[in-house]
């Protein structure tokens, strides 16, 4: 992809409408509003670059202070992975923690221009990385539950992703204007009007007071319990697009079988048609039409990589997302004919307990079945299903049909 494809690819209303939008995102995630002299990082790929100006432009003309990062290019994470020895895997560098405990806001913008570079890298290598930066992440966490800092993540297209989608580059970011609601002259009004539609839907699944799911479909028979001290999570801003609905369960109760059809980019590898057996929260068996070795290196993580930390569905009526884009930021979030429903491999998310998620402790997240990991790993399934929802009554309820929710 040239520079002058990458600059052509919107025009500078539907950036000002995506940045618009990403600052409201991270805002909103944040649930705090932004004062003059707030830190807002922002790390991009440098396919982005068109946007990234817009953003920068915007932080600046709100008062607050951008720090831009650029994130390595294909070929230089490649040569890390191969190159690095253990302790350059895990160097993090001298004021990243100070860093991360200042700013009030993120922005990460993902322009990958290749998506299998890290197809021979040992998977393992990728795993030291994700263990010792996660002391970052805690710090991340720990901000967010301040209410002093959040994040939001979207993508600008790029011919890999195009291409892996079965794109043009310009079809390819016209699904993002239509995904984004870049398209509409008041975006930012369409944004808060879905915020609200999706509220008034967790605000239904909590009045059932449901004990149990049952996901059914050609390829999934699943039955899970939502589990003690959950809420219903869903738009909060940390994902543009994001119109998806979820918790985190107990993970020891996910039994059954599960398949995934969306294929997925991870970590520099492609894997597609994953079929798992679960039984008392533990994958017992795991297969791949492609990508099987990866699957199960991902999956052998740590303890908790082979349990169950999210189950989420998409209601096909909020999402404009119709077509395989080769991202899971979108796939996670597809419309299409049918919604989707997806679970995570890994972490759960410590803001779907019902209280206050500082006061989460370690001992408490595993009396409650909060999942815990270094991984979180998404796999969409998008075939026509049924979810049944069993109520504390005893009552059977469908919640999802249709690729709809059925309030």
């Amino acid at each position: 992809m040239n520079k002058l494809s990458t600059y052509d690819l919107f025009s500078e209303q539907e950036l000002e409408r995506y940045a618009d939008i990403l600052l409201w995102g991270v805002e909103t995630a944040r649930q705090k509003a932004f004062q003059p002299d707030d830190i807002i990082l922002i790390e991009a790929h440098m396919a982005a670059m068109p946007l990234v100006c817009v953003v920068h432009k915007l932080i600046l003309l709100r008062g607050m202070h951008p720090i831009f990062r650029l994130i390595q290019t294909a070929d230089m994470e490649a040569d890390f992975y191969a190159l690095a020895n253990n302790k350059q895997l895990s160097f993090i560098a001298p004021g990243e923690q100070e860093l991360l405990n200042h700013i009030n806001g993120s922005i990460y913008i993902r322009a990958p221009e290749a998506l299998t570079h890290l197809e021979n890298i040992d998977p393992e290598k990728m795993n030291t990385v994700m263990r010792s930066h996660n002391v970052l992440k805690k710090i991340m966490n720990h901000r967010q539950q301040q209410k002093q800092s959040s994040w939001t993540l979207c993508a600008y297209p790029t011919a890999a992703r195009a291409k892996h989608a079965n794109l043009s580059l310009q079809a390819y970011a016209d699904k993002i204007k239509k995904a984004c609601y870049l398209d509409h002259p008041q975006s930012l009004s369409v944004w808060k009007d879905i915020y609200q539609q999706i509220l008034e839907t967790k605000k239904w699944l909590a009045s059932l007071n449901i004990e149990k799911l049952f996901i059914k479909s050609k390829n999934i028979r699943l039955l899970l319990s939502i589990g003690n001290h959950r809420k219903w999570l869903g738009l909060s801003g940390r994902n543009i697009p994001s119109f998806e609905v979820f918790t985190s369960p107990d993970w020891r109760t996910v039994s059954g079988t599960y398949y995934s059809d969306q294929p997925v980019f991870l970590s520099g590898h492609y894997i597609k048609g994953i079929h798992l057996v679960l039984d008392k929260g533990y994958v017992i068996n795991a297969q791949a039409e492609t990508g099987e070795d990866f699957l199960n290196t991902r999956l052998n993580t740590d303890s908790g990589a082979v349990r169950v930390g999210e189950i989420s569905l998409t209601d096909r009526r909020f999402s404009q997302i119709d077509c395989y884009m080769a991202d899971i930021l979108y796939d996670e979030n597809y419309g299409g004919d049918h919604g989707n429903c997806h679970i995570a491999m890994g972490a759960a998310f410590e803001t779907a307990y019902d209280g206050n998620s500082s006061d989460l402790s370690k001992e408490k997240k595993a009396e409650l079945g909060f999942n815990d990991s270094i991984i979180h790993w998404d796999m969409v399934n998008t075939e026509p299903k049924t979810v049944t929802a069993i109520l504390a009554s005893g009552k059977e309820q469908i919640i999802y049909e249709e690729g709809q929710f059925k309030r």
